[in-house]
């Protein structure tokens, strides 16, 4: 199974050019649902307006040296090992679920448009990697859904009580999962089940890329920013990490200068 490129067999009852237009279409979807999303919510004018804010309170500049560095900092920690998530079993759940996802993604895309028939057959490798990245989303994913969510785990509610924030994370695990019965069942030779569940596949997917104004989806390009947003103003001032009378004793009496009595 892990070796089987199921896009390869699609080819002979859906003709490579739709699936690679579907594809597009997808990617499409995201750059207009993101961008909707900023000037529907403001978020780019809010940050940018909150950056020069910050920077109008700093004590100091930061030199353009300084910014590369903070912003590898934000790249090593905070985007390519989640520093940001204090919770060990969440960290890892996260890093599972972003891994695998961009596996899957980016393995689907080769596959899609390098190898779409059985004259071009793809290296093992690459649907090795497809099934293993979507395994990986499913493990942090469903481990993530079931017993590391805060209103699961901390305040004991159920599993299955869905809100909208849940959009994202619940048409994600749908998408995959769905992915990989369809190539299991494509693999094994079980055409009728592989139709169906291609069907939903599908329309998981549709639903994950078509509903990122409404999810948390877009999320993932603003978290980055912010996090080197956070890192700039903690540079140059902007942001003490004490209220403003402990980060000046010497105004209300220190080793330096003794308290007044009146």
């Amino acid at each position: 199974m892990f070796t089987h490129n199921p896009f390869v067999e699609l080819s002979a009852s859906i003709g490579p050019a739709i699936v690679q237009a579907y594809v597009i279409v997808m990617v499409v979807l995201v750059v207009a649902g993101t961008l909707y999303d900023v000037i529907h919510k403001g978020s780019a004018r809010y940050f940018f307006d909150n950056w020069r804010s910050a920077a109008s309170r700093g004590a100091r500049q930061v030199g353009s040296g300084e910014l590369v560095s903070l912003a590898l900092r934000t790249l090593c920690v905070e985007v390519l090992t989640s520093g940001e998530f204090c919770n060990a079993r969440r960290r890892i759940a996260h890093l599972l679920t972003m891994y695998g996802f961009l596996a899957y993604i980016v393995t689907t895309a080769i596959m899609v448009f390098g190898y779409p028939t059985p004259d071009t057959p793809a290296p093992d490798v690459l649907p090795i990697l497809w099934h293993v990245g979507a395994l990986m989303v499913c493990v942090g994913g469903y481990w993530f859904w079931f017993f590391i969510r805060a209103d699961v785990s901390a305040e004991g509610n159920s599993p299955f009580r869905v809100m909208h924030a849940d959009l994202f994370i619940l048409s994600l695990l749908a998408s995959v999962t769905l992915g990989l019965v369809w190539s299991f069942l494509q693999g094994a030779g079980a055409s009728w089940g592989a139709g169906v569940f291609f069907a939903l596949y599908v329309l998981t997917t549709t639903l994950l890329f078509a509903s990122v104004p409404w999810s948390k989806f877009a999320h993932m390009f603003f978290k980055p920013a912010a996090a080197l947003q956070k890192r700039v103003s903690e540079a140059d001032g902007s942001r003490s990490k004490l209220p403003p009378p402990a980060d000046r004793p010497e105004e209300f009496g220190s080793a330096r200068r003794a308290p007044q009595n009146y």
